[in-house]
């Protein structure tokens, strides 16, 4: 049964509600699981609990970056700009294994594929960069929001799109300035974590984008939108 409070939403995104998060303590250690629901409801994130997320930069030939629009029917920060693919990790045998980070590389292939159809012969998981983790909590409306720690992966890839409308509104490849200009455009709406990103990493990675050895950071857990205390 559904409950009440997801009548309104659509059908699709309310049984996306229903999968399994890895949840973690704040050094992302796995403490548990539990719904997509209770670990985005503000009311729980207020109280602390927090889960395993991953975020993917493609950027084609041209050094563009592939941005996504969400779709309206999203639950959580409809219709809003962000990187090309955002999501989580499941509680399953593939997408829990911790070593080289392969659970989210998993994750990272299968939402690629679901959102954007990018077949998964194109997004290999070796070639999948991880660069480091991000911390980070953002509301979303009064009842819903995120509170995750993020890997961050970047890889450089020329796919091919089959978009799904249930998830993807609208999408585009960028330069660096024409994303700086949408950044600049307040009626441009974007997540915030891409935003705490944009600000803090993505211009610096990107102008390195062939040579991103010496950007790695793979053991720190960078703390963004906190207080300095909290940062690693």
């Amino acid at each position: 049964m559904l409950a009440p409070d997801l009548d309104k939403y659509d059908e699709e995104q309310v049984r996306l509600m229903g999968e399994m998060c890895i949840v973690i303590d704040e050094n992302d250690k796995r403490i548990g699981a539990d719904s997509k629901k209770t670990c985005h409801l503000m009311e729980n994130i207020n109280k602390g609990l927090l889960h395993r997320a991953f975020s993917v930069f493609l950027f084609d030939s041209q050094n563009r970056l592939l941005l996504q629009q969400r779709a309206s029917e999203k639950i959580t920060f409809p219709d809003m700009w962000t990187n090309t693919c955002c999501s989580h990790p499941l509680s399953n045998m593939l997408e829990l294994v911790e070593e080289n980070q392969v659970g989210a590389r998993v994750a990272a292939q299968r939402k690629l594929e679901h959102e954007l159809g990018i077949p998964p012969d194109q997004i290999l998981l070796e070639r999948l960069n991880y660069l480091t983790r991000i911390h980070y909590l953002a509301p979303s409306d009064g009842m819903w929001g995120e509170h995750e720690i993020d890997y961050i992966f970047f890889i450089k890839a020329d796919v091919d799109l089959k978009i799904n409308p249930n998830e993807v509104r609208d999408y585009k490849y960028v330069t660096p300035e024409e994303l700086k200009a949408m950044f600049a455009d307040s009626s441009v709406p974007m997540t915030p974590w891409f935003k705490l990103i944009c600000n803090t990493f993505l211009f610096k990675w990107w102008a390195k984008l062939d040579n991103l050895e010496d950007e790695k950071n793979v053991e720190t857990i960078h703390r963004l939108g906190f207080d300095d205390k909290k940062k690693n």
